[in-house]
Parts: structure tokens; sequence; C-alpha cells
């Protein structure tokens, strides 16, 4: 995925996420905004191209701002020629993750009446023949909203499609196997668009294509990572306050003054080289941190329970 760091412009900052354009956009916007033959002038191609623009910052905006309600983390968005890509970090559990990534297909499904509306109101106003630029823009910009829509929900991870079933998954199969079936089915599904892109003999799908295949194949081994990590030994008497797994024994966690790798639950999260005090250890399951004296109140509770 593009980084917000490299080769993007910064462009604005709103409700604490910041908005990047990658410097690629520019290139593709110059190239579509230049085809002609649906409109009269290039001002009507530019305002097309703006209308998909908003349409997509809205739709990431989405996923953000719903990250951050659930708790999670969502500070960056790029935009670039294939989409927009919102930097969220949603909390490990599949509620909260299903809410984070839903609220961008969503903000398509609110803008569907409105653009609807526009497209029968021109109709019956008869743009067509008296102002048919602008009678085709407004048919565009319900196209874009609606192929945006129905691009994104195909079931192929990481579209949000994809990413919704991981998250419905999840409630049944837990996060690995969840992240591993969606991967899996996503790849089926790539290999598919990637026989579209032939067939078409579209650029544009295969650059689309090897995208998705990408992040589609580092799903695949993030899920196997996290199913050896899942098979790990366990340590008794802690136990996570959010998700209530114990932690996996091990020198999982790094010092973040000397780097020294150690396992807090030996040391009560002091680090064993340069002595740095740790108020709360995070869980390698669901993300959360609490204090040492939690990890080991949940332990009693569980047990009891």
């Amino acid at each position: 995925m593009p980084s917000a760091r490299q080769g993007s412009i910064h462009l604005f900052r709103f409700a604490g996420v910041d908005l990047f354009l990658h410097w690629s956009w520019f290139l593709v916007a110059v190239f579509e905004i230049q085809k002609t033959g649906r409109y009269s002038s290039l001002t009507w191609n530019i305002l097309e191209y703006l209308a998909l623009f908003l349409i997509v910052t809205l739709h990431e905006f989405g996923h953000a701002l719903a990250c951050r309600r659930v708790g999670g983390t969502a500070n960056q968005i790029v935009l670039w020629p294939l989409g927009g890509v919102a930097y969220v970090n949603p909390p490990q559990r599949p509620g909260a993750t299903l809410w984070s990534i839903a609220a961008g297909p969503l903000v398509n499904v609110v803008l569907l009446p409105i653009f609807g509306v526009a497209y029968f109101l021109s109709r019956s106003l008869g743009w067509p023949a008296s102002m048919p630029d602008l009678y085709t823009l407004v048919r565009s910009i319900l196209t874009i909203d609606v192929v945006l829509f129905v691009f994104n929900m195909l079931p192929i991870y990481p579209l949000d499609g994809g990413q919704i079933l991981r998250a419905l998954l999840w409630f049944v199969m837990g996060r690995a196997r969840s992240l591993l079936v969606a991967t899996i089915v996503g790849l089926i599904g790539i290999a598919g668009f990637i026989g579209l892109a032939f067939w078409m003999h579209s650029v544009w799908y295969g650059a689309m294509a090897a995208f998705m295949l990408l992040n589609c194949w580092g799903g695949l081994k993030h899920a196997q990572a996290l199913l050896r990590f899942a098979k790990l030994p366990r340590r008794e008497g802690f136990a996570c306050p959010s998700c209530k797994t114990a932690p996996p024994i091990g020198v999982f966690w790094k010092c973040g003054q000397c780097g020294q790798a150690f396992d807090t639950f030996v040391t009560r999260a002091v680090c064993p080289r340069c002595a740095a005090q740790y108020p709360v250890t995070r869980c390698l399951d669901c993300g959360e941190a609490h204090p040492m004296s939690e990890w080991m109140a949940a332990a009693l509770v569980t047990a009891k329970g």
C-alpha cells in the first residue's frame, strides 16, 4: 500500500485524520480528464473527476471515523490512482473490525438516494435535451457511486467485501482461521479478476489485480503466522483483561529503550538489561494494554469462572 510519508502531499486534517494525495494520482487524473467524447468541454471532465475524488474521500473517512468511534487508531488516509487507503487499526475484536470496514460502503449507500434523486429530477426536467453536459455529469456521479460500492463489496480480500467476510467469520472461527478463509476466497476471486483483465486487455484491471494479489498474499501469510502463534504454550497465572487469553511463553516483548527482547511476565514488566519499567503490558492476541496487576486479577477471575 502507498505510504503517507513517501511521495504524498498533505492536503488537510479533519477530525484528527490527515488526508494525503499520492503524486501518481495527478498522472492518472491528467490522463482521465483528457478523455473526450461525452462532454462538450474539458471543464465537465474535471468536475467528474473531482466528484470521484470527493466520493472516495468520504468513503475513506467513513472507515477512519468509524474506527476511531470504536476505540481504534485511524490517523491517515492516502488517495492514489487505485482508490483510497484508510490506515485503520481497530481493536482486535470482530465487532469493532466489522463496523470499521462496513462504514466505508455505508457512506456510498447513504449517498445513493441523494444522487439517485438528482438523476431522476434531471430526467424529468428535460436536461438530456436542454443541458446535456450537466445531465451526463449527474448520471456519471450516480454511476461512480454505484460502481464503487459494488466493486468494494466483492468478497475479495483486501477489498471491503473480503474484510467484511473475514469479520463475520471471526465471530465463529476466531481471528486466525477467519483471515485464512477470507484470503483463500480472495485468491480465488483475484484469479477470476486476472482472467477478466486478460479478456478485456485492460492494463487498469491488471494493475488492480496485482495490488489485490499482493495484499491478499500478505493477509494469507499473516493468517498462517497467527495460527502458529495460537499454538504456542501459554503462561498460567495471567490473562488479558480484555480478551481473557493467557499470554504466550517466550521473549515476545521488546524494550523501547535498549531493544532487549524479554518475557515481560517473567520480569514483571521490567527490562532485564536496562531496568526500564513498563506501566502497562500489551496483549499480543488482542492488542489491548493493561497493568500487570490487572493481568493477574483477570487470571483469578477466569479460573474461578
